[in-house]
C-alpha cells in the first residue's frame, strides 16, 4: 500500500439511493484504488453500495473501511477535533496546481469531501481547503481521481493491497488475472 504519513478518508456528501448508487460506488472504488484508507457516505443508508465495495475489498485487497449513513457535520467536526484537515473538491476553490504541494507536505490526516447534490455553504466555510479541479462543471469521481493522483505523484501504480485474492498482471493485450496463493 502507500506510505502512511497520514490517514486519508473520503466523505461522500448527500448520497441518494435511487439516484446516486453507481456514482457513489465509483467514488468508493476510486478512493480505494488511489490510496484512501476508507470512505464515509453521508445521506441515505444504502447497504447495496456498502456490500459492493466490501466485495471489491475482499477480492482485490485492502485495508479499506466503509461507513454508510453518517452525519457529514459530525464526521467533519470530529475529524477537525482530532487535528485532521478537510479538503473539499469543488470547481470554486483555489486551483489544484497552486495548492497541491502545500497539502502534500502537511502530515495532518486528510478528509477529502466530494458532493452529490448541491454542496451546502457550511462545507465551504468549514473546509481548510476548497480545491478546484478546473473551474468547469465536472464529475466528483474524476475530481477525486485527479486529486489523489496528484497527491501521491502517480505512485498509485505501485500500491500493493493486503489480503488480495486476485491480481491483474499488466499485458499489452487481453486480460490477465491471477489468483494469489497464500503461503
Amino acid at each position: 500500500m502507500r506510505n502512511k504519513d497520514y490517514i486519508i478518508y473520503v466523505l461522500r456528501l448527500g448520497h441518494r439511493v435511487e439516484r446516486d448508487k453507481r456514482i457513489t460506488t465509483h467514488v468508493g472504488l476510486v478512493s480505494r484504488a488511489f490510496g484512501a484508507d476508507g470512505i464515509f457516505i453521508a445521506g441515505e443508508r444504502d447497504e447495496s453500495v456498502k456490500k459492493s465495495l466490501e466485495k471489491v475489498v475482499m477480492m482485490w485487497g485492502g485495508p479499506f473501511l466503509i461507513e454508510i449513513g453518517v452525519s457529514a457535520k459530525r464526521i467533519i467536526r470530529e475529524w477537525r477535533l482530532r487535528g485532521g484537515e478537510v479538503i473539499h473538491l469543488t470547481m470554486y476553490g483555489l486551483p489544484l496546481p497552486d495548492v497541491i504541494e502545500e497539502i502534500r507536505k502537511s502530515k495532518k490526516d486528510k478528509l477529502i469531501v466530494v458532493g452529490a447534490e448541491k454542496v451546502p455553504s457550511w462545507v465551504f466555510n468549514t473546509a481548510d481547503w476548497n480545491v478546484s479541479i478546473t473551474n468547469q462543471p465536472h464529475s466528483e469521481v474524476a475530481a477525486l481521481a485527479i486529486f489523489l493522483h496528484e497527491l501521491f505523484e502517480g505512485k498509485e501504480f505501485e500500491f500493493e493491497f493486503r489480503n488480495a485474492k486476485i491480481k491483474v498482471i499488466p499485458s499489452i493485450r487481453g486480460k490477465k488475472i491471477v489468483k494469489i496463493e497464500k503461503s
